[in-house]
């Protein structure tokens, strides 16, 4: 008998399902000491590729169905009402960023040359939409063992051009959302949590546990592969407020005015029969653009991947903090060398990786090349202090374009001073234990 295009289908699946499990998982080879420990990695199994294929099946490749499952699935896991999916964490902190200058927020408005509060100890993309846009990053230093934004800075920080505040949960250590919270509701601020390192911690704030990214104006998020989840490529921008939400929409979709998904047309059953500014009379509204946007949008494939991670979620958070406990629990002792990283007060978080400072006497080089020569991968806080990169040295022979709050001392000394760790879930006990072993004896050689 003549088999179905469904039957067909789910035999292709069921050969995906094997094939996965027979050459990607059954056949990996088990951790032995002195393997190479990365960073970070992904973790998946047969679901996630099976996922990929029936999207592939589908050959509808731009946002479909697995998009509008995703976004729905993450804005319930974070118990906010909108969320729209990006091609990555890069191009969601520029669309959550470019929302707030769209005209429709009438006063509230981010002008060129305003100026947007962040810090310099973090990733570029957190600060290249404001620099790009023609706004004003001011940089305020951060604080160890949190690595987050120095809250004693924010008053120094404000002037009458302040208009927003824009920073990251560093490597899932929940900033001070209270006290920045606060200052931005004193002062009628705009605040974008760039969560892309953070996905699942939580911040306790006036008796209420929420997810970082929830509690200001507009959150973040990245699925690259060494993220919390991955899709490959892909982020996210959630909000609770429709109005942010619409124009979120609206620049990772051309800047179009239409809110018509791909492929469906004519929602709102006005499509050529009003007015848009100077255009004729039911002009085509699929083809009106209410801001200068852009296509951001990630594909279904992306998507379909990334529904089979978030399933997976929750248990990657908590091996995240088991697998941080035990390095840190491994490491007591060690402090009279080492400033080993502390949570955020009120929060537990969902670490990304495990921050080390070097004190007096011990050299962050020197340690780094050992463990790197052990088979331990390190990272570098990202740019450590952003305002000494490249990047900067026009703006900083000019004088312009930026402003700093203070010395930035404590960004350089983590530039100079700071590493760190994985914690991802796939790490093994072994591999923390050894990763714990190998930073006691470069500690103790350097």
């Amino acid at each position: 008998m003549e088999k179905s295009q469904e039957q067909d289908r789910q035999q292709i699946l069921d050969l995906v399902a094997d094939y996965c499990r027979k050459y990607h998982l059954e056949n990996k080879k088990p951790y032995e000491p002195g393997d190479r420990i990365p960073y970070a990695s992904r973790v998946y199994d047969e679901k996630e590729m099976v996922n990929l294929v029936d999207s592939a099946l589908e050959f509808w490749l731009t946002a479909g169905r697995y998009t509008d499952e995703f976004e729905e699935k993450l804005a319930k896991y974070l118990g906010v009402r909108y969320c729209s999916l990006v091609n990555s964490g890069s191009s969601a902190n520029l669309v959550a960023f470019m929302a707030l200058t769209s005209p429709l927020l009438k006063e509230r408005q981010v002008r060129p040359g305003d100026e947007v509060i962040t810090v310099a100890a973090g990733f570029p993309t957190t600060v290249t939409p404001m620099i790009q846009y023609g706004a004003v990053p001011v940089f305020v230093d951060v604080t160890i063992p949190q690595y987050n934004i120095d809250v004693t800075q924010l008053e120094a920080a404000l002037s009458e051009k302040t208009k927003a505040v824009m920073i990251a949960h560093t490597l899932g250590n929940p900033f001070d959302l209270k006290a920045v919270k606060d200052f931005c509701d004193r002062h009628g601020l705009w605040l974008v949590e760039d969560n892309c390192d953070a996905l699942g911690s939580r911040y306790t704030i006036d008796g209420e546990e929420r997810f970082t990214g929830t509690v200001g104006d507009i959150g973040t998020s990245s699925f690259y592969p060494p993220h919390h989840m991955t899709m490959g490529e892909g982020g996210a921008v959630y909000t609770d407020n429709p109005l942010l939400n619409r124009i979120i929409r609206s620049f990772r979709d051309w800047g179009r005015d239409c809110v018509c998904p791909s492929g469906r047309d004519n929602l709102c059953g006005h499509r050529f029969d009003r007015q848009y500014g100077e255009l004729p009379l039911g002009y085509d509204h699929k083809y009106v653009y209410s801001h200068f946007g852009y296509n951001l949008k990630a594909t279904d494939l992306q998507a379909a991947v990334g529904c089979a991670q978030l399933d997976k979620f929750p248990g990657f958070v908590e091996r995240r903090r088991h697998n941080f406990d035990r390095l840190k629990a491994a490491l007591t002792g060690a402090e009279g060398r080492l400033i080993l990283p502390e949570p955020c007060e009120n929060s537990r978080p969902s670490w990304f990786g495990f921050l080390i400072t070097c004190r007096d006497g011990v050299d962050r080089n020197q340690v780094v090349q050992y463990l790197e020569d052990k088979g331990v991968q390190t990272r570098m806080l990202f740019a450590g202090n952003l305002t000494k990169h490249p990047c900067f040295d026009q703006m900083r022979a000019e004088k312009k374009g930026y402003r700093i709050v203070g010395d930035l001392h404590v960004a350089d000394q983590i530039m100079q001073d700071t590493f760190w760790v994985g914690v991802y879930p796939g790490m093994s006990d072994e591999m923390i234990d050894y990763m714990a072993k190998t930073i006691l004896e470069a500690v103790n050689l350097s």
